[in-house]
């Protein structure tokens, strides 16, 4: 099993990273702010326009840690990362499949049916955590959409094509953002959602869920490049320039358990308040510094809680999941395993 490394997080405002003997180094206005030995670590996510020496940069391209510079907000803008490793061989069996529709298809099945189950146990988990204490009518709603969402994922199972599958998986997205709003026990509408937006995002929820996405999908591709694969070339998402479409891929079934139960988390428990958001005068909303270091903090103590692995039989560190489903993937595309086992929360 891999080892848990760390990801070191830099939020400061004009940051500068750099290298000192074999250690990270982070610099705030010419003072040093903090540093970590880089045997420890397994990536760097720079936010708000921090900067790193080429020294550093080098360095993390040989140790395979990779560099990713994002937007304030999360929005990914650029990565620094080494020579592709891993067999060419699985890479080339990766792209055969990308263009085979059988064997893309039954890929892609059971990425939107773990999904969509994954997104019906938040449903339900909710359901059995405070269910008594939902008014009358909003518990009729949550389940009806954990109704619905069952049926979509039987549904998947019918259907023999891609595109109908993202058909499914688009209907069952906004059937579970529809009532989403509902898991949210803080009152008044500050914390309000009823429906997905980014680029921007326009409400506190959907600014807290594409953040935590951001470094979903960082996990996610770190993942993926570990085990050979390509992260460019998926199954689900279509080849766009500039999008990791694998890494969007495997993504997916993990939003849920990672991503948006720790939002609800975070905002019922009173972690974020109202004022850790900014809202600008387009209507684009922002985390503040501070939000998102309280965030970060909390999305790596997720990552250490531990679920029961449906496939392998065993705990794992939720952290480690993404790594377990690359080797997953990789392992089906080499014809090792008769299908891609997803990862279904229980």
């Amino acid at each position: 099993m891999k080892r848990m490394l760390n990801t070191i997080y830099v939020t400061s405002e004009g940051a500068w990273l750099r290298k000192d003997g074999a250690n990270l180094v982070v610099e705030v206005d010419g003072k040093e702010r903090g540093r970590a030995p880089l045997h420890m670590l397994e990536g760097v996510v720079a936010f708000g326009w921090a900067g790193a020496s080429p020294a550093l940069m080098g360095a993390c391209a040989e140790a395979g840690i990779a560099i990713s510079f994002c937007q304030p907000n999360g929005r990914f803008l650029a990565r620094v990362e080494g020579a592709r490793s891993g067999n060419v061989l699985l890479r080339r069996r990766q792209y055969r499949v990308a263009d085979s529709v059988d064997a893309r298809t039954a890929l892609v099945r059971s990425i939107v049916a773990a999904k969509i189950a994954n997104q019906r146990t938040v449903l339900l988990r909710a359901l059995r955590d405070h269910g008594k204490s939902l008014p009358t009518e909003h518990g009729a709603e949550l389940a009806a959409a954990t109704d619905r969402l069952a049926d979509a994922a039987r549904r998947t199972l019918a259907v023999a094509d891609v595109d109908a599958l993202r058909g499914i998986e688009g209907e069952a997205a906004a059937r579970y953002f529809s009532v989403f709003g509902l898991l949210v026990r803080v009152p008044g509408e500050a914390f309000a959602v009823r429906a997905r937006s980014r680029r921007p995002p326009m409400d506190r929820m959907n600014a807290l869920l594409s953040f935590l996405y951001a470094m979903l999908g960082h996990d996610c591709r770190s993942a993926l490049e570990a085990h050979g694969l390509d992260p460019q070339v998926g199954f689900l998402h279509a080849d766009r320039p500039g999008r990791a479409g694998l890494a969007l891929d495997l993504m997916e079934e993990l939003r849920p358990v990672l991503a948006d139960r720790l939002a609800l988390s975070l905002v019922n428990r009173g972690q974020l308040k109202e004022d850790d958001f900014i809202i600008e005068e387009a209507g684009a909303v922002r985390m503040t510094d501070d939000a998102r270091k309280t965030v970060l903090i909390a999305w790596q103590e997720r990552k250490k809680d531990e679920s029961q692995h449906p496939f392998l039989g065993e705990k794992v560190p939720l952290g480690l999941t993404a790594y377990v489903q690359a080797q997953l993937m990789a392992r089906t595309l080499r014809g090792d395993l008769d299908g891609y086992p997803p990862f279904v929360w229980r």
